[in-house]
């Protein structure tokens, strides 16, 4: 039995095939509802940079319903459109028509993926990293040991006094140079399955670990822990959790995230935990939307809105649940002057799991330090999962502006809550250099630190 959106689909018949697949794929419904009021178009990172209608969420959609409709041929410019949006989905708070724009733009990479002509160069890294690499922890642990040693063994140095890093893009020579230093030995390893709350229990939780986090991010995983029992959490770390799946659901590899989803579900459903815990705002977007992901699916259904409805922020936990650590900074150079920090927001922490307010709240416990909000701190900065690889010129430019606002906020700390975020504002403290010493830093690190341990 068709569906309600089947049911409601243009019945045209397309000659193109990446036409057909766009019909088929596409939420017919949530075309149509977008009214074309343009509240969405200020929201827009690439259209506030541009001025450009198609470089919008209402032109994306209008390209979309065009090709749909079988009124335009999706040629190439179609394509980079739909593969030039942040993904930062600034648009669906700002829409009064609750038109969900990310799950879109997903249909639609997903349907140009399938007819995709990549080079033989660019299928074979897409096939190691989504297929081979990101899914397997031991993959993963082999992939930091390797990164481990290239930084540590003197590899890194002679790549770069031999002019070797040269060879490779100006971007992708910039990122390399502010890479943390990579670990084999995740949250697991150092810290085992099982970590215990202090004091009373007020829950259990699951931590949910991430794939490049933990290799890259280690320390913050395991803070994250030791401040989710300080809190009062009894830590539960799956050992066989795998890739969330946002980095293949953001490139069109949407049936590779569906198949990581299930593989999380089942998991974390035999934990029996009253939260699944993401320190990770990119991650966290797409765990908390499983139930969608999954809902063509009988079989998942039920099982994938169990998993959606636990899904939780760290800060917001902390904060709303938790029993609040006490957080200090020590002064020491002038005990009149407080530390300045600010924040700069994970775009789907904010705009996807709502969750914007408790991690500018926690770290407002933190005494001796003075926040300061960041103007336009809801704005991308350009680092929306692989966009500063694949798109660096755009990723560039909205660094540039950021950096600017960053500058004159004359924080010591720039706080974020996701991974992608903190390595882009690593690299644009890097390439600027504030006339005021700033470092960019996890806020679950940066509470970490101020953390006044219990006995």
């Amino acid at each position: 039995m068709a569906n309600a959106d089947d049911m409601t689909k243009p019945n045209i018949e397309h000659s193109n095939p990446l036409s057909h697949t766009l019909l088929k794929k596409m939420d017919y419904n949530q075309l149509t509802n977008c009214m074309r009021c343009g509240f969405c178009l200020p929201a827009c990172p690439t259209f506030r940079e541009t001025g450009v209608e198609s470089e919008s969420p209402r032109g994306r959609i209008a390209l979309m319903k065009a090709v749909v409709d079988g009124l335009m041929e999706p040629d190439d410019r179609f394509k980079e459109q739909m593969n030039h949006c942040l993904g930062c989905r600034a648009c669906e708070p700002a829409c009064p028509a609750d038109v969900k724009y990310g799950q879109l733009i997903e249909q639609a990479r997903d349907a140009i993926e399938d007819h995709n002509d990549h080079s033989l160069p660019v299928k074979g890294i897409r096939k190691l990293l989504f297929n081979r690499v990101f899914p397997h922890r031991n993959r993963l642990k082999w992939l930091g040991r390797s990164l481990h040693f290239y930084q540590k063994s003197g590899l890194r140095r002679a790549a770069r006094g031999t002019g070797m890093m040269r060879l490779f893009p100006d971007y992708l020579r910039e990122m390399e140079g502010i890479l943390p230093e990579a670990t084999a030995y995740g949250v697991v390893e150092q810290l085992g399955n099982f970590y215990p709350a202090k004091g009373e229990a007020i829950a259990r939780v699951a931590l949910f670990r991430g794939c490049i986090m933990d290799v890259l991010f280690a320390g913050t995983n395991v803070n994250s822990v030791e401040l989710l029992s300080e809190a009062g959490f009894d830590v539960l770390i799956p050992k066989t959790q795998v890739c969330c799946g946002a980095l293949h659901a953001h490139s069109g590899e949407m049936d590779s995230a569906r198949e990581l989803a299930k593989k999380n579900i089942a998991v974390f459903k035999e934990t029996g935990v009253d939260y699944i815990v993401s320190n990770a705002g990119g991650c966290g977007a797409l765990l908390m939307e499983y139930d969608h992901l999954l809902n063509k699916d009988e079989n998942w259904r039920e099982d994938s809105s169990w998993f959606a409805s636990r899904v939780v922020d760290i800060s917001h936990l902390v904060m709303e649940k938790g029993r609040i650590p006490t957080f200090t900074e020590n002064l020491v150079n002038n005990k009149e002057e407080k530390i300045r920090i600010t924040y700069q927001d994970s775009c789907h922490l904010r705009n996807v799991m709502k969750s914007s307010a408790a991690p500018r709240q926690l770290m407002k416990q933190v005494t001796n330090v003075e926040f300061i909000e960041m103007k336009e701190a809801d704005r991308c900065c350009g680092s929306a999962g692989i966009y500063n690889v694949t798109q660096p010129v755009m990723a560039g430019q909205l660094l540039e502006h950021k950096m600017v606002l960053a500058k004159h906020t004359q924080a010591r700390y720039m706080l974020t809550s996701n991974p992608g975020c903190l390595l882009q504002m690593k690299l644009g403290i890097e390439k600027h250099k504030p006339d005021e010493k700033m470092e960019a830093m996890h806020i679950v690190d940066f509470l970490h630190e101020r953390m006044v341990k219990s006995e």
